[in-house]
């Protein structure tokens, strides 16, 4: 996934328009790389007990996901966090999954904000180890829907802390698409209604809403899940998006063209995150509504994980529990623009409305989405080991952009 600008809140994209415009259990008992059939994650320890702090911390991380008052000096999490446990913190930015990927291989950084096109990357790999959730107090009020999932965990093992999430909405502006649409037939098979108005995000992990969208709209073809798709069912959802193609007036990664899009009136209607709404809303330019489509929506739910050769274990565990305690969660939540997983945040937000907002503890909201998973050979479904990878779908990405 590529991000060039985060999911933030509105205070932090007007900062960044000003200045740029600018994801103890039993550990697995093989080894392999992932994408391969019938592996499982190489043998890793898993800590034990938490000791004294090492005095440094190297985070790679989504930026707003760590911020120490550089960017606004009321917003900082970090400075706290040191001053509490005597662990300096040293951040690098990753602009994309892809880049995250790779610093993490190097073995020279502590953990990572992993978002779920790169997770079980790293899993497999072994770049990063299963997490001990019995060291991490606040792990006990993390959301459950966000616990032992398949982007995650394996084998029931979590590999990560769960640390915010959202939906890939549809995101339509009512003045001119007058009848509310409630499918994503809307933005693909009816995409041609809004020729050269349509929004699309621009990432291989997109593959997965024309994939989910096929779910329900061709059944004969047999997707179960959208991120564990057999060569037939990758082609049908590349056909999909090169039909859409012709359509779209901009693949946005950084969110700001989106807003930018919609409020010039070259864009209508595309999928969108509830934090992009906002902003178009607040600046009252043009008015946005959103909605999840009766199919289901993408989404994502980022992890914080720690790496494999992490030469501060301990700093790193404290961070996943200072990040994920109400106060900071929530913080870190309104300042990037997403659900917090703490379910406790909520009692912390200074805009009492925004859990409700973000349906940040309704689970039958959360129901309704198919969380960004890395895809592999071996099904991430369970359903057997003849599924495309995450690099076909990179290939794949890179026929329908032509």
């Amino acid at each position: 996934m590529k991000r060039n600008v985060l999911r933030m809140g509105v205070g932090a994209v007007a900062i960044l328009t000003v200045a740029a415009l600018l994801a103890a259990c039993s550990t697995p008992t093989t080894t392999g790389t992932a994408g391969t059939a019938g592996t499982q994650p190489p043998r890793i320890a898993m800590k034990k007990t938490l000791g004294k702090g090492e005095g440094t911390l190297n985070l790679i991380a989504w930026a707003g996901y760590a911020e120490d008052g550089s960017n606004d000096k009321t917003v900082d999490w970090v400075h706290p966090f040191e001053t509490l446990t005597g662990c300096t913190v040293h951040t690098t930015i990753g602009n994309t999954s892809d880049e995250m990927v790779q610093l993490m291989r190097t073995g020279q950084y502590d953990g990572v904000s992993a978002s779920g096109d790169a997770t079980l990357r790293l899993v497999y790999a072994g770049d990063v180890a299963p997490v001990n959730t019995k060291l991490v107090p606040n792990y006990t009020t993390i959301a459950s829907f966000l616990k032992d999932k398949s982007w995650n965990s394996v084998g029931g093992q979590m590999y990560g802390i769960p640390h915010g999430w959202g939906a890939n909405l549809l995101m339509y502006n009512p003045a001119t698409v007058t009848t509310a649409p409630d499918s994503w037939s809307a933005v693909f098979d009816k995409s041609s209604a809004y020729k050269g108005k349509v929004t699309a995000y621009d990432s291989p992990i997109y593959i997965a809403d024309a994939a989910l969208y096929l779910m329900s709209s061709k059944p004969s073809l047999g997707i179960k899940d959208p991120y564990s798709l057999t060569q037939t069912q990758l082609n049908a959802a590349v056909a999909l998006l090169k039909q859409q193609g012709s359509n779209v007036s901009e693949y946005w990664a950084d969110y700001t063209k989106e807003v930018q899009a919609f409020e010039s009136g070259t864009s209508e209607i595309g999928t969108t995150w509830q934090v992009i709404a906002n902003v178009i809303n607040s600046d009252k330019k043009v008015k946005v509504d959103t909605v999840i489509p009766k199919e289901g929506a993408t989404g994502w739910s980022d992890t914080w994980m720690i790496s494999s050769k992490a030469k501060d274990p301990n700093c790193m565990y404290e961070w996943m529990n200072y990040i994920t305690s109400a106060k900071v969660n929530a913080q870190v939540a309104e300042w990037f623009g997403e659900a917090p997983a703490q379910t406790l945040a909520c009692q912390q937000t200074s805009d009492p409305t925004f859990c409700a907002t973000y349906h940040a503890t309704d689970s039958a909201y959360a129901a309704k989405i198919h969380y960004w998973t890395t895809p592999q050979k071996q099904c991430v479904d369970g359903k057997g080991d003849n599924c495309t990878t995450y690099a076909q779908w990179v290939n794949a990405w890179q026929q329908i952009k032509g």
